[in-house]
């Protein structure tokens, strides 16, 4: 006869119990969206039941969605960007169940004997920055022809402003499982370091949150972390717990890092096997730069205004927006490869989408960008004036000006001391992948890929000021740093090997039959 679930010999057993807090704070606007648009936006933010009856705005961060992006990273850490598990079904299994992922969020599925997780997440209720809280950005869809907005192809979305704080709450039950205490502390130790490894996406820019996180949406950091263990095998301890087990915890509990000797007791993460190249490039602004901003405008305003990002400190800022980034970058590129390739063309559609996504109208099995791009601020001089620019469309056939197209813009102005950040990350990179983004990088460094509306009048060009790139791949990776060269205005100092990067792009034309 069984024992019943009650019993003390079915229970599980547990021996710790470990919890961490930590505050986290959006650095860009994200979108954590309820799945439904409604007759306001298209893409609405998900907040609290209760904001109904309270009548107050307060955003709501699933657990669901906090495990899914620490597993994830956790996984991709540990195996690589998608990995599939070789070999038989016996094989995958044992493979699966030897996966610190698995032994950290449980069993996955089709895993029938896979085990429940022993990582309980909270669900996390924001508190809202300085200002409105909720941003509203416009998206559109561009012809790569044609360079103009498609017809019905235009959207909005919700995005909770930066600055927005949640307070994360983890608690970890450590079981018993072994049979000696040997075995059961190296099961402790590998369940911490697995916990370690994860949360330390959290801290390093490593997991970003919410819809279109690859555009520069949803990047966050973590301002403090808090843990206390609770040991349920003492008297003591098992006390404790059931006093103050669901408190949270103070400023006594303050951790400089989860790995150090008052915390975690890890003495190294997960060794990370991710291949990527990452590209960060800062560049100064010559002439003036307009993104157009889209509802919420002040009525007083100008009819075209320059795309501005609330901070967490209230004030609102200039930005060079990811997804107004990505589209250039995608329809240069496919210029590009079409270039090189000049004759039947067929490569390049295949090489764009495997770079930059697929088109999800009527594609089975569309797949997300590879191409990581980030939001930035575009730094400005303090005394830098906001100057409106008035303008009239001229009627082509009398050369005078049109009837009631009389309109005025207001973009930024730059110069010498106007930075723009391009940053991006290529996900298992290719080396003709490298080699096409080594050719944007170019024709961003040159002025000859303009960025945001009216480029035909001279709007959106950039110099390029410095470049730091780095390529992690199986046997280690390469380093590079591009500059001004001081002595000679028209030449570049490169730091690092210029044979592999002319190797990137030899295989780009290669690749595409040149």
């Amino acid at each position: 006869m069984t024992n019943p679930m009650w019993a003390a010999t079915s229970s599980r057993k547990i021996r710790k119990r470990i919890v961490v807090e930590g505050d986290l704070i959006l650095e860009t606007p994200a979108h954590f969206g309820n799945g439904d648009a409604d007759d306001m936006t298209d893409m609405p933010l998900l907040r609290d039941a209760r904001d109904e009856s309270n009548g107050v705005m307060t955003p709501l961060l699933t657990g669901a969605s906090i495990a899914g992006a620490l597993r994830s990273y956790l996984r991709e850490r540990e195996h690589g960007y998608g990995y599939r598990v070789p070999g038989t079904a016996e094989a995958k299994r044992n493979a699966i169940k030897q996966s610190a992922s698995v032994l950290l969020f449980g069993g996955v599925s089709g895993d029938d004997d896979g085990l429940q997780s022993p990582l309980i997440i909270d669900e996390a209720c924001g508190k809202i920055g300085a200002g409105e809280g909720i941003e509203m950005r416009d998206g559109v869809r561009i012809s790569p022809q044609t360079r103009t907005a498609k017809d019905k192809e235009k959207y909005d979305i919700q995005l909770w402003q930066a600055g927005t704080r949640f307070t994360l709450r983890f608690e970890l039950l450590v079981c018993e499982t072994q049979s000696d205490d040997s075995a059961q502390q190296i099961y402790e130790d590998e369940l911490k370091r697995a916990l370690a490894t994860a949360l330390q996406g959290l801290d390093n820019g490593g997991i970003t949150l919410g819809g279109r996180k690859r555009r520069g949406y949803g990047r966050i950091k973590i301002e403090q972390w808090r843990l206390k263990e609770f040991e349920l095998a003492t008297p003591s301890g098992l006390l404790d717990w059931l006093e103050s087990g669901n408190e949270v915890l103070d400023a006594s509990r303050e951790v400089s890092s989860l790995q150090d000797e008052n915390a975690l007791h890890v003495s190294a993460l997960l060794q990370d096997v991710r291949k990527m190249f990452r590209l960060e490039t800062e560049l100064t602004l010559d002439g003036s730069l307009l993104i157009r901003a889209g509802s919420g405008q002040d009525f007083a305003a100008p009819d075209m205004t320059h795309l501005r990002s609330l901070q967490a400190d209230g004030s609102m800022k200039p930005i060079l927006s990811g997804t107004s980034l990505g589209g250039a970058l995608r329809a240069r590129a496919t210029r590009i490869a079409n270039t090189i390739e000049r004759d039947r063309r067929t490569a390049t559609p295949k090489l764009i989408n495997a770079m930059f996504g697929d088109e999800m109208n009527g594609n089975p099995n569309p797949h997300a960008s590879r191409v990581a791009i980030e939001e930035h601020i575009v730094k400005q001089p303090e005394d830098v004036p906001e100057l409106v620019q008035n303008r009239v469309s001229i009627d082509r056939f009398t050369g005078g000006a049109r009837d009631t197209a009389l309109f005025n813009e207001q973009p930024i102005f730059g110069g010498d001391d106007t930075t723009v950040r391009v940053n991006l990350t290529l996900i298992n990179p290719a080396c003709h992948e490298i080699g096409l983004l080594l050719l944007l990088l170019k024709d961003l460094w040159t002025s000859d890929l303009p960025l945001g509306g009216e480029s035909s009048v001279g709007r959106g060009r950039l110099c390029g000021r410095k470049a730091t790139m780095r390529h992690r791949f199986d046997n280690g990776e390469h380093n590079w740093t591009i500059a001004e060269d001081e002595a000679h205005a028209d030449k570049l100092a490169i730091d690092g090997d210029r044979t592999t990067l002319e190797m990137y792009v030899s295989a780009l034309r290669t690749h595409l039959g040149a």
